[in-house]
């Protein structure tokens, strides 16, 4: 059986790229949904589960936005609402500058896809161990906003170098 060189090259780039973004020692959490046709509806949020143990260390929460060339404004406003192990709950706003002022795309892309990470809450130190609930719901005025191809959400530890 003859192996193809561009095959072996492929396989082996692809596995040192997993290896490269999966040793993230600063990571604790972070998951990505896919906004089904690109068209996020208001009355379909973004629901996750965190597992927390670390009730010492500051962790730092960002808020993950990829969208498409074609989405229509320079930002995005989400809820984000936020459940503790005990019930409590609390909802906050956050604004994402995805574009500057001149209209150019901020973030990472790659041909007509832009991704962005921007910084929700810095140095927060978790009071309880348990299962914290966060749920990402946009907030544009327009339903369903389209463009959006996934958003999510991160949790590290602050202060660690990557």
């Amino acid at each position: 059986m003859r192996i193809n060189i561009i095959t072996v090259s492929f396989v082996a780039v692809a596995g040192l790229l997993f290896l490269i973004v999966s040793c993230d020692p600063s990571r604790v959490y972070e998951e990505n949904k896919k906004i089904p046709d690109y068209k996020w509806e208001i009355k379909s949020p973004l629901e996750f589960q965190v597992e927390i143990k670390d009730t010492v260390t500051p962790h730092n929460i960002y808020l993950n936005v990829r969208h498409a060339g074609y989405y229509g404004f320079s930002n995005i406003y989400l809820f984000i609402d936020s459940w503790l192990p005990d019930g409590s709950y609390s909802r906050d706003t956050a604004e994402i500058i995805l574009a500057t002022p001149d209209g150019k795309w901020m973030g990472d892309g790659l041909g007509d896809i832009w991704d962005n990470r921007a910084l929700f809450k810095k140095d927060v130190v978790f009071p309880m161990s348990g299962t914290y609930r966060f749920r990402l719901t946009q907030a544009m005025r327009v339903n369903p906003l389209q463009g959006v191809m996934d958003a999510g959400i991160r949790i590290e530890k602050a202060g660690m170098k990557k």
